[in-house]
């Protein structure tokens, strides 16, 4: 019998590579930094950087970064590599090919499936869900760490919800919780699940002030007064709001709602090329927390 093939292959290189220079990076920004904090600082950037230009991004995943802003996003939030951090419904995994190597040596990733009380929503979802495993499965190398929840009826199951996680983190799917009446159950879960100090970051399409609460579930678009005011409810304070990922080009007044723009394109090829230079929708960043 023939000697079995144990040489590496081109893409398993590749993660490694990643993976071992995001270590080098902290190493590198700690040795050369006057201060711990300027130390700590440095590194995170360092590591952020090389997390989001990692092989792991898909080419399609990384087109969006010039509508998505990931660094200045997660730095808003003040999310750094050694915090333990919750993503609500993760979707294709977008965030999570960032997070999941950033997080990797020092930190912990949770990565939470939404369940939907709507029968066709959760048909979908569950559809979304084996995919996500599956990419997972595949890259045990960046991956391998990352821990797989569930959160039905605010309530999360699967890991330790328990005030202990440094950051919820949502990326565009307040609307859903809205059409669904899940939204105060899900904001009270995220609140429960955060240690005192600790941060809910909130990106949303955003709609225009006064815009009705059917005109959102219509239309995908929230307004900023509506997602601050259940927030406060829930008993977060509101600790910044930021303009990373505005687009004044983006006038909220489409057919198909947001799901006219990019990525969607619900419309199809009916004015795409209108849709596509708008770009990806307008939206909120916001960040909250639960006070200490």
């Amino acid at each position: 019998m023939g000697a079995m093939n144990t040489h590496p292959t081109p893409q398993a290189r590749a993660l490694r590579f990643t993976l071992a220079a995001l270590s080098a990076a902290l190493l590198l920004a700690a040795c050369a930094a006057p201060t711990a904090s300027t130390s700590s600082a440095a590194a995170d950037s360092a590591s952020l950087d090389t997390a989001i230009s990692g092989p792991q991004r898909s080419d399609k995943n990384r087109a969006r970064d010039v509508y998505r802003h990931p660094k200045a996003t997660l730095q808003f939030f003040g999310v750094t590599s050694s915090q333990t951090v919750l993503e609500i419904a993760p979707g294709g995994g977008w965030y999570t090919e960032i997070l999941a190597p950033y997080l990797h040596d020092h930190g912990k990733l949770y990565e939470v499936q939404y369940d939907s009380p709507d029968a066709a929503s959760a048909a979908e979802e569950r559809a979304g869900r084996a995919s996500f495993a599956r990419k997972l499965a595949a890259t045990p190398a960046i991956y391998g760490n990352v821990v797989v929840g569930t959160l039905r009826a605010g309530r999360f199951s699967g890991f330790p919800a328990d005030g202990s996680v440094d950051q919820v983190l949502t990326f565009r799917n307040i609307h859903n919780w809205i059409k669904d009446g899940e939204i105060d159950a899900n904001l009270r879960a995220f609140y429960a699940a955060l240690k005192p100090g600790g941060i809910l970051g909130v990106e949303e399409h955003r709609a225009a002030p006064g815009t009705s609460l059917q005109q959102t579930i219509d239309t995908g678009y929230v307004t900023e007064a509506y997602v601050i005011e259940h927030a406060r409810a829930a008993g977060f304070e509101l600790a910044g709001q930021s303009e990373v990922n505005s687009n004044p080009r983006d006038t909220k007044n489409y057919p198909n709602g947001v799901w006219s723009l990019p990525p969607t394109y619900e419309g199809h090829d009916v004015d795409r090329a209108k849709y596509a230079a708008i770009g990806e929708s307008d939206r909120m960043t916001l960040r909250f927390v639960k006070p200490r």
